[in-house]
């Protein structure tokens, strides 16, 4: 069976409901595309949560080297990372127990979304999360 994104009402409700956000990749430079969609979701009022080895801090927000040295569970973990990484995101994911993922516009990796899928995980592949966001009106309840 291939994978299919959340219909767009429910992809709604998670930018809704969610409230803090990994990201997974989050560059400091602020030319690259993951500053600038994390840049806007903080602007929008979630917490951003930096998840990138090497780096101290990203927006004002401490930076963790890894899922697993988070020191909590995020609502969701959004992917600016290339489609060979996402399996082993996946796992780091259905291991924390973490409920969502989005992977941004062009991470797509079929396999591991229908892994995270069969594992309870509600993921969105091949979007942005920020455009969504602007696109539905939505900012964290």
């Amino acid at each position: 069976m291939a994978f299919s994104n959340p219909e767009p009402e429910i992809i709604r409700q998670i930018l809704q409901s969610v409230h803090s956000i990994a990201v997974v990749g989050l560059s400091p430079n602020q030319a690259r595309p993951s500053f600038r969609v994390a840049s806007g979701l903080q602007s929008f009022g979630y917490r951003i949560i930096p998840v990138r080895p090497l780096v101290k801090d990203v927006l004002g927000e401490k930076a963790f080297p890894n899922l697993e040295s988070l020191t909590e569970i995020p609502d969701i973990v959004n992917v600016f990372r290339a489609p060979e990484h996402v399996p082993a995101i996946v796992e780091s994911c259905i291991r924390l127990g973490i409920k969502n993922l989005w992977l941004q516009e062009g991470v797509i990796h079929e396999a591991a979304a229908q892994r995270a899928q069969e594992a309870g995980i509600t993921v969105v592949m091949d979007r942005c999360m920020w455009r969504d966001a602007v696109k539905f009106g939505v900012r964290p309840s």
